[in-house]
This record gives C-alpha cells, structure tokens and sequence, in this order.
C-alpha cells in the first residue's frame, strides 16, 4: 500500500502573522463539514475543490525561510487529513525548531473521545491547538488568532486553555 503525502489545500501563506505567534507559514486545507456561518474561509468547505500538494514540496518550502516561527494548520477542517498532515508534523518537529499550531472546528474534549490515532499524535506534536466552530454570534474582531470568543487557544504541552485577548 502506497504511503499518502498529498495534501488537498485550498492555499498556502508562506508568510503570515495572523494564523498563530510569530511569522507563520499557514496551510489551509480542502474541506471542512462543519460550514459554520459567516466563516472567514468559505472557499475551503467543499471537499471537491482545492489542489493536491506534496508534503515533501511544503517542508522543503517551510524549512527554507529562516524568518518563521511555526507552520499553522488550518482550513477548512485540517483534521480531516490528519493522515497526512501527521506525516508533515513529525517532519517538520525532527528536523526543526518550528512550532505548530492547529485551528479546528471540533472541541479537544471531543477530539480525545475519538481516539484516532492519527489526530492523536498530531494533538502530541503540536504546540497550540486553536479549538471550536466560528460562531457569528460570538464574532469578536480584538481577540487573538481567533473570530469568537467560544473558541480557545489551548496550550497542548500542559494542557491549559488560554483566554487572552
């Protein structure tokens, strides 16, 4: 069985400071069943749009440019690729001092209730984990990486959650 190492995206920022601490390079991948109103990414909810991008293409990129701080995984749903975005994790934590942070629409209790192993592990690499679904009710343009206040910025190492603003 032929390993996977595409990755379906809608985009990719090889520079951004607003997808996580310090200059980013952020992946936004294809699809996201969640579809949640007023979303900054709508372009990313169909699962048939979007292109196929090598893992190995995006670590040579990333690990090029001395200026980041981390890779961001968002979307879309990028925990719907976690099989491959697993394999560009462990990557990217092997061979560089990167951090990495996840946004998802599904909550870290849920997650952890699920027990799949390859959301697991990325939940084990990763850095931050940026959880809940946007919701334009809650849509607050001052706080951090985030666009409302239900959603919250855990830090994954010691497990505490973040409400700064």
């Amino acid at each position: 069985m032929e390993e996977k190492t595409l990755l379906k995206i809608s985009g990719i920022m090889t520079e951004s400071i607003v997808d996580g601490p310090g200059m980013r390079y952020s992946i936004f991948t294809q699809g996201c069943p969640h579809n949640c109103e007023g979303c900054h990414n709508p372009e990313t909810h169909s699962f048939k749009d979007g292109r196929y991008m090598s893992i190995d293409d995006m670590y040579d990129k990333l690990s090029q440019n001395e200026l980041l701080s981390g890779v961001t995984f968002s979307g879309g749903e990028p925990l719907c690729q976690a099989d491959v975005l697993v394999k560009l994790a462990r990557r990217i934590k092997a061979n560089t001092d990167l951090n990495i942070v996840i946004f998802t629409g599904y909550l870290i209790e849920d997650l952890k209730a699920k027990g799949d192993p390859d959301i697991m592990e990325l939940l084990d690499l990763a850095d931050w984990l940026i959880d809940g679904k946007f919701e334009l009710a809650h849509k607050d343009l001052t706080l951090a990486f985030r666009g409302s206040s239900n959603q919250r910025i855990i830090e994954l190492a010691n497990n505490t959650i973040e409400w700064t603003r």
